[in-house]
């Protein structure tokens, strides 16, 4: 794909209030509390906090204000103290090991500042890796459109090594999105990378949103970064302590742009 090519999401219709969708993602209580005694760190001190279906959520807060132990408790990557996460329906807190394992692969994707990829795999057996695990099958028309969308068709029979930095997050992306998940967390996913590439990550980021309905939660640091979202939840101390709606609905559609870095 050259380096002019766009793509552009699709006239969207007027969407219903955000508060009117059925939430994707709902916390009540969560609680979870790191050593004892006086070196006790209270990460989070009973937080409410519901994830509308098809929106792209930021939550940001300093070091240590408990953001990354929100997106993993609702992720189900950290086991809380009290309280209850319920993704697609489905109360998590309560389930098996197998069980959490099982919905974790077919309800969630995940996308790294790390970006996990498997060294010695191509970007077309990473990207269809959950499927693998799941023993699923591979949906071909949903895998063209992830696969164009992100503009990867000419780079999936290359290895990790053989691809930029923002080539390996847009197939980590895709292989977020490979499930039709109910929801992908983002854990810094920008972290990494230099200031043209965290562009079009959440270019692409947003284009899951705006064009495949995705929801979508990234924790990040950055301001900028946040705001590309349509809502900012600010944590301190383990709690919640702003929540902001952005206006994107006036703008025009965003466009994710292959740069062939």
């Amino acid at each position: 794909m050259s380096a002019t090519t766009r793509l552009s999401t699709a006239p969207q219709e007027p969407q219903p209030d955000p508060a009117a969708r059925p939430a994707a993602v709902s916390a009540r209580g969560l609680t979870r509390t790191y050593g004892s005694g006086e070196s006790a760190v209270r990460a989070l001190a009973g937080v409410d906090l519901d994830l509308a279906r098809g929106e792209f959520t930021a939550i940001m807060g300093p070091s240590g204000s408990g953001k990354s132990t929100l997106l993993h408790s609702l992720a189900g990557l950290d086991v809380v103290d009290g309280g209850s996460v319920s993704i697609d329906g489905t109360e998590i807190t309560s389930l098996s090991d197998n069980a959490l394992t099982r919905l974790r692969r077919e309800r969630i994707g995940f996308v790294f500042q790390s970006f996990n990829l498997l060294p010695m795999l191509t970007a077309e057996q990473n990207l269809l890796l959950p499927l693998d695990l799941a023993g699923a099958r591979v949906d071909r028309e949903w895998h063209d459109t992830v696969v164009g969308a992100l503009g990867l068709s000419d780079r999936l029979d290359h290895l990790p090594s053989q691809l930029s930095g923002g080539q390996i997050q847009r197939v980590a992306i895709a292989r977020a999105l490979i499930t039709s998940p109910a929801v992908v967390f983002a854990d810094e996913p920008t972290g990494n990378l230099d200031t043209a590439t965290t562009d079009e990550v959440l270019d692409f980021l947003r284009l899951s949103v705006e064009r495949f309905g995705q929801t979508v939660v990234m924790v990040t640091h950055e301001r900028d970064a946040a705001e590309r979202a349509d809502r900012i939840v600010t944590m301190a101390d383990g709690r919640i302590i702003a929540d902001e709606r952005l206006e994107h609905a006036a703008a025009p559609a965003h466009r994710a742009e292959e740069s062939g870095r």
